[in-house]
């Protein structure tokens, strides 16, 4: 592998845009090469119910970067993270950049190594549950795996606090008004 391949900011940028097949060259470029060390927390959809996804981006966010902190072994380490607020749990020097997947190389190459882990976990999870296309959609809530979890019920790999599965409340009835003479 080359790290000239890698290298040009025009070729590793956000995740959602680039192909899945240029996502999927840089992905095994990214996570081949000797002087790149990176780490993947995932989380159950039990998990994520339980303490909301933003708490959980953000514990997956935390032991992603303690796992590489304890490989890397160095003194000094800043992080970098993508959106506009810190995981309160993170123990290092940090800072959130807004966009940072657009403007931070090494946010940028999180986002493919990320995206594409992601990916493959949902056509893995497709061969368990062919019933919900999951490798069509990757899990996202388009038409087909809305209808799909409507006709087969969640599964245990759905996160039964997304709002296409959550319980719906019954309607309150409307007060009656009362017309005035």
């Amino acid at each position: 592998m080359d790290w000239v391949k890698i290298r040009p900011r025009e070729r590793v940028k956000d995740s959602k845009k680039i192909s899945e097949p240029q996502r999927e060259e840089l992905f095994e470029l990214l996570t081949n090469h000797p002087s790149i060390t990176y780490a993947v927390h995932i989380n159950s959809a039990q998990r994520i119910d339980e303490i909301n996804i933003l708490q959980a981006s953000l514990e997956s966010m935390t032991k992603s970067v303690e796992e590489v902190a304890g490989r890397l072994k160095q003194d000094k380490t800043f992080v970098l993270v993508d959106g506009n607020r810190l995981p309160p749990t993170l123990e290092l020097p940090a800072e959130a950049v807004v966009k940072g997947d657009d403007k931070v190389y090494s946010i940028a190459a999180a986002s493919i190594i990320a995206k594409v882990t992601r990916d493959r976990l949902m056509r893995d999870y497709d061969v368990q549950f062919p019933q919900y296309g999951l490798a069509q959609h990757k899990g996202y809530p388009t038409k087909a795996h809305v209808a799909a979890i409507a006709k087969h019920g969640p599964c245990a790999i759905h996160r039964l606090t997304f709002a296409p599965l959550k319980p719906k409340e019954p309607a309150k009835p409307k007060a009656k008004s009362k017309a005035k003479n």
